[in-house]
């Protein structure tokens, strides 16, 4: 169907025309600029002149370069022509510039243009309209700013690291310059103090960056800096409010405190003219503060970038808190490790010890030497895995556990399962709990070794710990390939016990794993870089040490590095005595003259009474309550040492004798006389050893 419009449609659509047309010039608040081909303005609305802020009569029919100061001519010029020339539209393309109507501040405005056409399709002009989406771009920029933030700030729990990534994000985005200051306290790992009214406060300087390499800071990087209580950091570091200064060019109702005058000289030679101070605190307590300031055009800083601040140090806050702690924690753990090793370890004539350890942080890495009867001496070298505290804790409880087991004289696979019901026993106490860090550490290993000087024998056993190295007199380096063992704390399976015999001068090497640790070609690689590393023999212990150290352990180890070495010696047949004695008691007077004679020869005639004693009353209770020879052995180390020996499994007690008894008093009596006294079992019976003291011995 067809025909003409209704009466009054044509005029009615000519009168919707008009009044869009005039909405558009006079009540749209999208700036509208038309354009003659020539690109010279022929009209703009009410938005655009509220925009220009210049009346239209000195605008009209000028050309662009007249129109658009402030912003870049080219590449507006470029737009427009080629909208003019091609016909295709633009939108929405972001320029920057600095209007009439605020020429101190930069804008963002959102142009689109497309070409007009007459009734007959020729190009009639070139129409632009202007959106300022100043504040939708700096909202995007501060929500972008935020994000980067998230990513960069807080990468590692360094409290100075985190203040130069918080100083790289904000400049040049946010900030012209930015110093960053925090507490002694904080970097010690110590709990901040409240900042009082009226005292002057000192803060180190972590971090500073500037646009311009020329600015300079008041404080340098490590030095300390003081707030005075007047100025709007020594405010801002009481109230823990943050500062917003929009203008500090001498204008306006805030003014450079005058008791900070060397800040405020070199603030104001910079040509800043706003600031923002913004505290750095956590859990109500200051750590510290961040300044920052602008000089370029973006314009005084407002109310949505102090937030933005805010938001940004308390990030930063919450890092550098976390930083803290850890610093506490780690610096707790590292006094508690080096409190429970060993701060000398103990001269014995059986091995000359020397040991190296490289702390990574309070790891649970271990090592002892322990003097043992018979001149014998126990090596030890452990591993408790993890770090911190309950690390560090459980590594003292199986060192005075190795050390209790071995005064009892139990063989090194005995004494490492019992070390494994303790690792056991440990974690079964803290069954149940959801906070790991409050669970101790559930899996450690050792190597346990005992060495003999007088036999030369060497007994060794290892519970998942890495095999020791044996360098033999000669200067060949071997890995001792001891049966693994599990790790202590899986229980199960037994440890197996190694007898060796080593030639005097024989180095035995224990050590733990952070020696070995990122090193190319793996594990098998780093052992055979530690064999040679320990050769040649006939290098001093000491040397031979710092060598392996230096060699094997960065100069920052992701990793606790021990490394334990011990020559051998052999107490030579001057220094023992031995006699095999029938189980008769007639023989007890044979054994104290036998004994006198004896000390007599070492030139211990001193001694004499003492150790008499102690043969009589171990001789007589052999006799008494045990069958077959006995034995009696005297060693000349450190000491003076009295062992005798039966068939028996019987160990002896010590107990207090009533007035009446006519026994009980010889053990007591040992007990007084010498400097300890003990019992050891052995495959065919015991030993009953004491040890009499003396300078001379």
């Amino acid at each position: 169907m067809g025909g003409n419009p209704p009466d009054g449609a044509e005029e009615r659509d000519r009168d919707i025309d008009q009044a869009t047309l005039a909405m558009v010039f006079s009540q749209s608040p999208v700036g509208l600029y038309v354009f003659s081909l020539d690109l010279r303005l022929v009209k703009y609305n009410t938005a655009g002149r509220e925009m220009r802020g210049v009346p239209s009569a000195e605008l009209l029919g000028r050309p662009l370069p007249e129109i658009v100061p402030g912003f870049d001519l080219s590449e507006i010029e470029g737009i427009l022509t080629r909208v003019r020339d091609t016909g295709e539209p633009v939108f929405e393309q972001e320029i920057r510039g600095y209007p009439l109507s605020d020429p101190d501040t930069e804008h963002v405005q959102s142009m689109s243009a497309f070409r007009l056409h007459d009734t007959a399709g020729r190009p009639l002009a070139v129409a632009v309209s202007l959106i300022d989406v100043t504040d939708r771009v700096r909202a995007r920029a501060r929500l972008d700013l935020m994000h980067e933030a998230n990513a960069r700030v807080g990468t590692t729990i360094d409290v100075s690291r985190t203040a130069e990534e918080l100083a790289d994000v904000v400049v040049p985005t946010l900030a012209d310059v930015v110093a960053i200051d925090v507490l002694d306290s904080v970097l010690r790992g110590e709990a901040p103090s409240l900042v009082s009214e009226g005292e002057s406060v000192s803060l180190r300087r972590l971090a500073f960056r500037a646009v311009r390499a020329t600015d300079r800071s008041l404080t340098r990087i490590g030095e300390v800096g003081r707030f005075p209580t007047g100025t709007p950091h020594g405010q801002s570091l009481i109230d823990l409010r943050p500062r917003l200064i929009r203008r500090l060019d001498g204008v306006g109702d805030v003014r450079w405190p005058s008791d900070d005058p060397a800040r405020a000289e070199l603030i104001h030679a910079a040509g800043v003219h706003s600031a923002m101070v913004v505290p750095l605190a956590a859990r109500g307590v200051v750590l510290g503060l961040v300044s920052f300031y602008r000089w370029r055009g973006e314009g005084s800083y407002n109310d949505d970038d102090l937030a933005l601040a805010a938001g940004l140090a308390d990030r930063a806050a919450v890092c550098m808190e976390n930083g803290r702690r850890y610093l506490r924690e780690h610096t707790i753990a590292s006094v508690l490790q080096r409190s429970l090793l060993p701060s000398n370890l103990a001269h014995t004539s059986g091995v000359e010890v020397v040991h190296g350890h490289r702390s990574a942080g309070a790891g649970g890495d271990w090592f002892d030497v322990i003097p043992m009867s018979g001149a014998r001496v126990g090596l030890v070298v452990g591993e408790v895995a993890g770090h911190g505290i309950y690390a560090a804790a459980a590594m003292g409880r199986l060192r005075t556990a190795i050390r209790t087991l071995a005064a009892l004289d139990l063989a090194p696979d005995e004494t490492l399962a019992r070390l494994d019901d303790l690792v056991i026993d440990l974690a079964d106490e803290h069954t149940g709990r959801t906070d790991v860090h409050e669970r101790p550490p559930t899996r450690a290993t050792c190597t346990y070794a005992v060495y003999d000087p007088i036999s030369r024998h060497c007994w060794l056993a290892r519970a998942g710990h890495l095999p020791p190295v044996l360098v033999h007199p000669g200067g060949s380096a071997d890995l001792l390939r001891l049966p693994a063992g599990p790790p202590l704390g899986e229980g199960g399976l037994p440890f197996e016990c190694t007898d060796l015999e080593l030639p005097e001068g024989s180095v035995l090497a224990l050590y733990t794993e952070g020696l070995l640790e990122g090193k190319p070609g793996g594990v098998e690689a780093a052992l055979k870089q530690l064999q040679r590393a320990l050769t040649p023999a006939d290098r001093p212990l000491k040397e031979r040490c710092d060598v392996v150290l230096g060699t094997l352990v960065p100069a920052h180890p992701g990793d606790d590095a021990v490394l334990l070495l011990a020559r051998t010696r052999t107490l030579t047949a001057d220094h023992v005595a031995t006699w095999t004695l029938p189980c008769d008691p007639a023989i007890v007077a044979a054994a104290r003259t036998m004994t006198a004679r004896q000390l007599a020869a070492w030139d211990l005639d001193h001694l004499a009474f003492s150790t008499e004693l102690v043969v009589s009353e171990l001789v007589t209770n052999a006799i008494r309550y045990a069958s077959g020879p006995i034995g009696l052995r005297l060693i000349r180390d450190r000491t003076l040492s009295c062992e005798v020996s039966d068939h028996s499994s019987t160990a002896p007690h010590l107990r207090h004798a009533r007035t009446m008894d006519e026994r009980g008093r010889g053990l007591f009596l040992v007990a007084q006389t010498t400097q300890r006294w003990g019992t050891r079992y052995t495959g065919q019976g015991k030993v009953v050893w004491a040890e009499i003291a003396d300078s001379a011995a």
